[in-house]
């Protein structure tokens, strides 16, 4: 199964989710301009609602399993949580990950297509920085913009 998430106001370009069956590794890659330089908060967000210019109504990072917020390779974190992505000195991410935190197979609990997928304003510390917010959203910032996880043809 192949999904999209194609980012159409402040920031342009896609991410693209890559997954053969339920319970294999999902491969990200992506290729986002007009960032500033520098590493910006990369995650899954609960509801695929874009109606709010702010990309609020897509709610808080995906955390099926209530806990708190950390980094793409820890174990316990949220599972929206995919870290960083690096802007270079043009505001040009291209990226490649892979992750089985996620799941683009299964049912409404288990997926993310539908969800959406949030680029934030600063770094994420990955739940580590002391902050009052780290344990929540990793002290990444507001929110850019947003796209919507779905199906590609």
């Amino acid at each position: 199964m192949k999904c999209i998430a194609v980012f159409q106001k402040d920031l342009e370009g896609q991410i693209t989710f890559q997954q053969s069956k339920l319970g294999d590794v999902v491969t990200i890659n992506g290729n986002i301009s007009k960032l500033k330089p520098g590493k910006h908060g990369f995650h899954v967000h609960t509801f695929g609602n874009l109606k709010s210019t702010n990309c609020m109504k897509c709610g808080g990072h995906w955390n099926p399993e209530n806990c708190v917020h950390g980094g793409r390779h820890d174990e316990v974190s949220h599972a929206g949580d995919l870290g960083n992505i690096t802007a270079n000195v043009d505001g040009v991410a291209k990226f490649r990950l892979s992750t089985n935190k996620i799941q683009l197979h299964g049912n409404v609990k288990e997926s993310i297509v539908g969800r959406s997928v949030v680029i934030h304003a600063d770094e994420d510390d990955n739940g580590k920085g002391g902050f009052d917010d780290s344990l929540t959203t990793g002290h990444a910032g507001a929110r850019l913009d947003c796209a919507v996880i779905g199906w590609m043809s």
